[in-house]
């Protein structure tokens, strides 16, 4: 249990509940056997005969069962052959459970649950098989190594042991008068029905009581969070009048969006505080939250201190360096201005620099690939306060990299950093710096986090004047392969018409093999692979699963095929950076129709002439990626297109992923859709997936009721009693929950 399940405590088997139950249904006559249905049958052995397969590595056993009415075979596979095997002998009656299904155009169950009935009386009591036949059958999270049947029966020795110890070294975590006044069952009691149920009154009552359990103490170690959150000290970074932020109000070319300007004046409050900001800005592809992240870095040069805004790629740190300096415009003083006026002595914010105004900042960029002197040049501006604002990769988290007096750090796209990330770059001020944290489409931990009350949110839902809505339309290439040659012809219209198109592929395919690992390839960090969670679920072996569609040759393909004569260039990650830099300048400026690339285009890349996207194997893309994708077309007063190019059948999963996307542009109904489909993830450590999910019974969607009244009643008792002396029995689940791994990570955030 240990090894394989991570079952280790008496308090780790309780809290490992059924993950469903069978319903064994109504007794039923061999003779009226429903097909795809789950039955229970009592009826006597006939015969039980072992057969071998797979040239004898393979074995099952057949029994046929008759009740006189007709006749029936089970079969079992594997290593349980051999006791089944001793345990039906022909001759003996039986209860059998299972769902009833065909095989050579026999009925049959397979691997059927059953109980053999002792006849010493002649007959079975009725009431054993009523029993028997009606009984919810709970299902376990197993594993090849234990068997639900296993686990279950482990469960009942357990509570058979607790009740005879009067649950002797149970920790109740919810305060008697919580329970009452919520009308939950005692935890004794919900664990009895949540494994032994006898109805679905039971589990519900059960499920209600555990959820509450569940809410409550991860809320009470939020709010205990916020309140030593609130506790820190913060450099207040407030505008001021006359500086920089009313300089660049002045000079914006149109009005701000009412949302705009509702978020700005939530973060603006944030700033002022005493204590740090930490607030998410879920935003709309193609919102403005760049913008309104860049009033938030101006306040904050006005207070007097610096900004960061940390990308996730290089081709989007150079978007933003470009977009923020070309939206400040004279208000920029750039590096290049200082070397030509050397004797000005150039300032973050001094005047009299070509072409600069009084209130002007310095931008500087801040990337892996840039030139040691360029380098130099931008750690020294960071250092001595020179800059006001820096946007970078990851380099800006390095070790070398000081800042004068941090105030703000704004990470955009946070699903691409880890935690730890963000924690260095903000362990970087004197004092904790203020956090802005933006995304398009959260993924399901921050969603999650979101939900309990983590993180302030402000939310920018209204797109600016001007934007196209965007078509997404599901092409199923191997069904209908017509239909992926009208996608082609719907590209060339688009650049007939004088517009541009991506063609999105999830490998570059330049097959570059991993150090040591022959025929292994290194993946470059923008190639799709699946979010955690998500599964490849096309249904073919792996052996015949063709690799994902390359860049390099989609591009080769399409230049000599189906978009013969138009201007086709590639994009991907592992391109020097000057060669990248120069293939976007070209397609921002109309010089290439169709741009294919890999996800390196999938956030910030900004050509309002786009108006098609082709996404090639889409269903290798997570919904947070389609969506992001999707983004980069429709940024001007044409339509956009997206096409989902897909071989996925259409019942499976990812096709249902796809159409998903394609029946929503609301980005914030999409993560919900993730949520469901993903789980929660560890919502106190480290996993974003819910392979680890610390959420055994509750779900975020489902249950944000129970949530937000567990955090309302989470938040008075730690304003009460915030080192919890008067509920020693909370503090004590509080250890258990939070280890000493996921105790930093929290107050990490």
């Amino acid at each position: 249990m240990a090894e394989h399940l991570g079952l280790r405590t008496v308090g780790d088997l309780l809290h490992h509940y059924p993950r469903r139950y069978a319903e064994r249904g109504e007794l039923t006559r061999l003779s009226e056997l429903p097909l795809d249905e789950h039955v229970t049958v009592v009826a006597r052995i006939h015969d039980a005969r072992v057969h071998k397969f797979n040239r004898g590595k393979g074995q099952r056993l057949e029994v046929t069962l008759t009740d006189g009415s007709g006749r029936l075979q089970i079969v079992f596979f594997g290593r349980s052959v051999h006791y089944h095997q001793r345990q039906l002998l022909p001759g003996k009656r039986g209860m059998f459970a299972g769902k009833v299904g065909v095989f050579n155009r026999r009925l049959q169950l397979s691997h059927p649950d059953y109980k053999l009935l002792d006849e010493d009386d002649g007959t079975p009591a009725q009431e054993t098989v009523e029993r028997f036949a009606n009984a919810l059958l709970p299902l376990y999270p197993a594993c090849k190594q234990l068997s639900s049947w296993s686990i279950e029966q482990s469960v009942a020795t357990l509570l058979s042991a607790l009740e005879a110890t009067g649950w002797r070294g149970l920790t109740d975590p919810l305060p008697e008068p919580l329970r009452a006044k919520r009308g939950l069952v005692p935890l004794p009691e919900a664990f009895e029905k949540i494994h032994r149920p006898r109805g679905k009154a039971d589990i519900a009552e059960a499920r209600s009581r555990l959820k509450w359990d569940e809410a409550f103490v991860l809320q009470v170690a939020l709010a205990r969070r916020r309140a030593k959150e609130t506790a820190l000290p913060a450099v207040p970074r407030r505008p001021v009048a006359g500086g920089l932020l009313e300089a660049f109000d002045e000079r914006l070319p149109f009005t701000l969006t009412e949302g705009q300007r509702e978020v700005s004046r939530e973060i603006f409050a944030d700033l002022a505080t005493e204590h740090p900001m930490h607030r998410l800005l879920q935003g709309e592809v193609g919102s403005g939250k760049t913008l309104v992240a860049l009033r938030a870095m101006l306040a904050t040069v006005d207070a007097g201190g610096q900004a960061a805004m940390l990308a996730p790629t290089e081709v989007l740190a150079q978007q933003h360096h470009r977009s923020i300096t070309a939206m400040m415009g004279e208000l920029a003083n750039q590096a290049r201005q200082r070397e030509e006026l050397p004797a000005k002595g150039g300032g973050g914010r001094r005047a009299g620099m070509l072409g600069g105004a009084d209130q002007g900042t310095k931008v500087v960029l801040l990337t892996g690939s840039m030139g040691a002197a360029a380098r130099r040049r931008a750690l020294l501006d960071l250092a001595t306060g020179e800059a006001g604002i820096v946007v970078g990769t990851h380099a800006l988290i390095e070790d070398k990299v000081t800042f004068h007096d941090l105030g703000l750090v704004v990470v955009d796209e946070q699903h691409r950093f880890g935690v730890e990330q963000r924690d260095a770059l903000r362990s970087k001020g004197r004092q904790p710096p203020h956090l802005l944290v933006m995304t398009a489409t959260p993924i399901p931990r921050t969603v999650a986090m979101t939900v309990f009350g983590d993180l302030e949110t402000s939310v920018l839902d209204q797109l600016p004047a001007g934007r196209s809505p965007i078509a997404t339309h599901v092409v199923p290439a191997k069904d209908k392969p017509h239909f992926l040659a009208r996608a082609w012809e719907r590209i060339r219209e688009e650049a007939e018409a004088g517009h541009q198109a991506y063609v999105v592929c999830p490998r570059i395919g330049d097959e570059e093999e991993r150090p040591g690992k022959p025929g292994k390839r290194t993946p470059a960090p923008e190639e799709a692979v699946l979010e955690e969670g998500e599964e490849d679920d096309g249904g073919a072996d792996a052996e015949e699963k063709r690799p994902p569609l390359a860049v390099l040759d989609i591009a080769a393909q399409l230049a000599a095929g189906p978009l013969a004569g138009l201007r086709v260039d590639a994009l991907h990650g592992r391109m020097p950076p000057e060669a990248k830099d120069e293939v976007m300048r070209r397609f921002a400026a109309g010089e290439v129709d169709v741009l294919v690339a890999t996800t390196v285009i999938e956030v910030g890349v900004n050509v309002p002439n786009a108006t098609g996207m082709v996404i090639m194997d889409a269903d290798r893309f997570g919904v947070s990626q389609l969506h992001q994708l999707r983004g980069r077309v429709g940024r001007g007063s044409a339509p956009g297109l997206c096409l989902l190019v897909t071989d996925m059948p259409p019942q499976s999963p990812a096709r249902t992923r796809l159409d998903a996307v394609a029946a929503t542009l609301d980005g914030f109904e999409l993560s919900r859709i993730d949520l469901e489909q993903r789980r929660e993830g560890d919502v106190l450590g480290q996993a974003q997936s819910g392979v680890r999910s610390s959420l055994r019974m509750l779900a975020v969607i489902e249950d944000e009721d129970v949530i937000a009244e567990a955090r309302d009643e989470a938040a008075a008792l730690v304003a009460a009693d915030p080192d919890l002396e008067e509920h020693p029995e909370l503090r004590t689940a509080l250890d258990a929950l939070l280890d000493a791994e996921r105790e930093e990570y929290l107050d990490k955030g």
